[in-house]
């Protein structure tokens, strides 16, 4: 059972997949973790990401353990992550990881959930429930400046929703695996939805899927 999950940064889909994990007893992998975790490595290595070399070697010997306790939240690394994540052998040492996770879930689950950008359309086309997750740049960029203000982070609300567009443009024109919904995928506009309305929305397309039905809790 994989559920792929979809979406442009802040848009809430991280929050949701873990619901869904919980819910369904899923297995949970944020790939964008792993590009990331390829950012970070790099900057803490004072190499430049923009440089194709330097990160498909980094992606090619990638492992979670070596983000293990990093700051991977930061806006300088959310900029390299998404520059790395352009560059199509840096795509190609991870999609195996990826697809290697949904084959073989961890702790002997029933199944996955996938959170990314192109889990739908490349990395899992065959997932059972594909959703796409969105929002207005304008919410996206109050949420996740909500989110770094907790972190003391000084970056003001109009930098964050310049850096949303930025990434939005970057991962939505890239040429290798660009973000967009797959065609068979359920769109959730999450912009004036709280999150009990999104993960039961989710679920309804779910249990359809899963021939089941019945009422979601409103929260769990």
């Amino acid at each position: 059972m994989v559920i792929a999950v979809d979406g442009p940064a802040a848009s809430g889909k991280g929050t949701l997949s873990r619901r869904l994990c919980t819910y369904y007893g899923l297995s949970y992998l944020d790939t964008g973790i792993l590009y990331r975790g390829v950012g970070w490595i790099l900057l803490s290595q004072n190499l430049d990401p923009r440089h194709e070399e330097d990160a498909a070697r980094v992606a090619r010997a990638f492992s979670l353990d070596q983000i293990d306790g990093a700051d991977i939240r930061t806006p300088d690394v959310s900029r390299a992550s998404s520059i790395v994540a352009a560059q199509p052998e840096v795509r190609a040492a991870l999609l195996e990881f990826q697809r290697d996770f949904a084959a073989h879930p961890p702790k002997g689950s029933n199944g996955v959930v996938l959170d990314g950008r192109d889990i739908g359309t490349v990395v899992c086309p065959d997932a059972l429930v594909k959703l796409y997750i969105s929002a207005s740049p304008e919410e996206r960029a109050k949420r996740r400046w909500l989110e770094l203000e907790k972190r003391d982070n000084a970056m003001g609300l109009d930098a964050v929703l310049e850096d949303i567009r930025r990434r939005d443009a970057r991962d939505s024109g890239r040429a290798t695996a660009p973000m967009r919904p797959a065609t068979d995928a359920h769109f959730i506009d999450t912009t004036t939805l709280d999150a009990d309305a999104v993960f039961a929305r989710a679920c309804r397309h779910i249990d359809q899927a899963l021939g089941v039905s019945g009422a979601v809790p409103a929260s769990n």
